[in-house]
């Protein structure tokens, strides 16, 4: 199990490229992570949602991802509050302290899911959540030392040096640690490192001399990583990194990051085309009015995200670029922003309210406790373009501009709806623009450059470049034999 000093320190992605990894050497292994706390999530083959990490080290696995792979997904709709997802089925919500109640109940579902997994698996290779010393939330924890404890599994400690402090972090941890817990780490790995690593040889020296574990190596800062789908939040607050456009004048996209901002990966395949600029927008950051498209992702909370937006005065700008001619497309929370109405009179997302909309296309959105979970492919009504995605919210959405959709499943059944000049559209499916021929089709529709980027094959090149980075820099024969 491979737990860390802290969130965002790397565990989603060692233990992915350690699933392609080890899968290259023959072995069947199964990713595993007993709670999630991730508003990036994907449908699985069997209709239940689980971690967008975890269905990326199901594909580094060569597996097909599985409910059994996060059992316990808590998707936050409020500073306090959260969705919660048992074995990939809406659960409940419920208040952080609230959970912490449940967790007992949830222990038995965790492990069910880990023993259908291991016993097909030649090797587990399970992700802790968020920090392993949370010793306040230690009591009927299933997340970290809980569950380990629990699997009588070793534990490997992640440490982040790019943040400073990895030292202490490491340290810090043993030294709050029950000794019993503290009894299952076997070592730790610092991870993100740039630069000469022997400079950092002391440091590993002294973090083993404090703590007793074993130092089982450095990996440097993983460049290429910014092409995966990120699962924590605190991936947007990082600055992207810069690309030069491949001929002359980039597509500018600009994106408005409201608080609840959910499946924000699905920005990931424009933000690595080398034509497109994109721009994830904070608050108090005005609409660039030269921008080419207005893309409004997904939210957990569309109705507390249209307040924020007009809180910070997006509302006026995106009207004002609808004015003058510019495009608008919504992504499932998005697409309902932009109708006449969001209603939600059963409290789904939260107490009972309704909403106007930016009143940018002619539909209204009924929130409903019933939670679509499905993977679909088509093509484009107007143009004929194949996709594929998944479905995954709650509430229907109809009005005069459905007439119109934007997409017709493989079944027959549309999707979508688009304005009477073809400027403003808006679907419900995820995962719209990893489809390199519809993102090509888009791109080409605003008047860009499309490229030759496959979006999907770089993402297997990345996770074959991030297994020979691990094998490169950690004893792969001495993790296994860790692992027993």
């Amino acid at each position: 199990m491979f737990q860390g000093t802290g969130s965002d320190v790397g565990k989603s992605l060692l233990v992915a490229g350690l699933c392609r990894a080890y899968r290259r050497r023959g072995l069947k292994v199964a990713p595993f992570k007993p709670q999630n706390m991730s508003n990036n999530a994907a449908v699985t083959q069997d209709g239940g949602e689980i971690g967008r990490a975890q269905a990326l080290q199901a594909r580094a696995a060569g597996l097909a991802p599985s409910v059994h792979m996060n059992p316990v997904l808590l998707k936050p709709q409020s500073e306090t509050g959260s969705q919660i997802i048992v074995a990939g089925r809406v659960f409940g919500t419920a208040r952080a302290a609230e959970f912490q109640t449940l967790k007992p109940q949830l222990l038995a579902a965790v492990m069910a899911s880990f023993d259908t997994l291991s016993a097909e698996a030649d090797l587990m290779l399970i992700e802790g959540a968020g920090s392993a010393s949370e010793i306040n939330l230690r009591a009927n924890d299933i997340a970290n030392m809980g569950f380990a404890r629990n699997a009588g599994c070793p534990v490997v400690l992640i440490g982040d040096i790019d943040r400073g402090g990895v030292i202490a972090q490491i340290a810090g941890t043993k030294l709050v640690l029950d000794p019993q817990d503290a009894a299952l780490v076997q070592g730790f790995i610092v991870n993100k490192f740039r630069g000469d690593r022997s400079l950092f040889a002391e440091g590993m020296v002294a973090i083993a001399r404090h703590t007793g574990w074993r130092g089982l190596g450095i990996v440097p800062y993983f460049h290429a990583a910014r092409y995966l789908p990120a699962e924590d939040s605190m991936a947007l607050e990082r600055p992207a990194e810069p690309h030069e456009p491949a001929d002359g004048k980039p597509l500018t996209i600009a994106v408005p990051v409201l608080p609840h901002i959910a499946n924000f990966d699905d920005l990931d395949p424009l933000a690595n085309e080398p034509n497109v600029r994109l721009l994830m927008l904070k608050p108090g950051t005005p609409l660039p009015v030269d921008c080419d498209l207005v893309l409004l992702p997904g939210s957990k909370a569309t109705i507390a995200d249209l307040k924020a937006m007009r809180e910070a005065g997006w509302d006026i700008d995106i009207k004002a670029h609808a004015r003058r001619g510019g495009r608008v497309f919504g992504l499932c929370g998005g697409y309902q922003m932009l109708g006449h109405r969001v209603d939600d009179p059963q409290g789904v997302e939260g107490a009972p309210d309704a909403i106007e909309g930016l009143g940018l296309l002619d539909v209204e959105t009924l929130m409903t406790a019933e939670k679509t979970l499905t993977n679909v492919a088509g093509r484009s009504a107007e143009a004929g373009v194949p996709f594929s995605g998944f479905e995954m919210h709650m509430g229907r959405t109809q009005g005069r501009d459905c007439a119109k959709p934007l997409l017709i499943f493989a079944d027959g059944h549309t999707d979508g709806a688009v304005s009477p000049d073809g400027h403003i559209a808006g679907t419900y499916v995820h995962g719209f623009f990893n489809d390199d021929a519809q993102r090509k089709h888009l791109i080409e529709s605003l008047g860009g450059r499309s490229s030759s980027f496959s979006y999907d094959a770089k993402i297997e090149e990345v996770l074959d470049g991030l297994a020979a980075h691990l094998e490169t820099h950690l004893d792969l024969d001495l993790l296994l034999s860790l692992a027993g």
